[in-house]
């Protein structure tokens, strides 16, 4: 079965595979699956041609896939735009909503990246500091 551009797999529960749709989470399947009036423990592959149209017919009111995604993705370009504290965060690849970032937020900001002391001898060959005592008397 395919709704929106999304494969949805066969053999899962109907109310566990509609939420492969962006935007249809676990409690919007139960309002999604009342109006169009099938039962959620139905398997995908199980399902007549009536109530697939039925459940396309009922996702019509939810925004899902591309016009939800391109709602979010507008809304972070104008706190960007205004420069609204939130889309500054965006922008930085921050988190946005409060976290610590002393300790924490490893998957925002991405794998570490030690800063300090480093050997004379690296930082001579990077041009930082003269060649070291030792390797002028050689």
């Amino acid at each position: 079965m395919r709704i929106a551009g999304v494969n949805i797999p066969d053999e899962k529960r109907l109310d566990i595979s509609l939420t492969y749709l962006y935007g249809i989470g676990r409690s919007n399947v139960d309002s999604v699956l009342k109006k169009a009036h099938v039962d959620g423990a139905k398997r995908v592959k199980a399902l007549s041609e009536d109530e697939i149209k039925k459940i396309q017919k009922a996702l019509e009111e939810f925004k899902i896939e591309g016009d939800l995604r391109a709602e979010v993705q507008g809304n972070i370009k104008r706190l960007k735009e205004i420069g609204a504290y939130r889309g500054i965060r965006h922008s930085r690849n921050l988190p946005v909503r409060g976290q610590r970032t002393r300790s924490n937020a490893r998957t925002k900001r991405g794998k570490r990246v030690t800063i300090g002391a480093i050997k004379k001898e690296v930082a001579a060959k990077m041009g930082i500091v003269d060649k070291p005592a030792a390797e002028s008397k050689k």
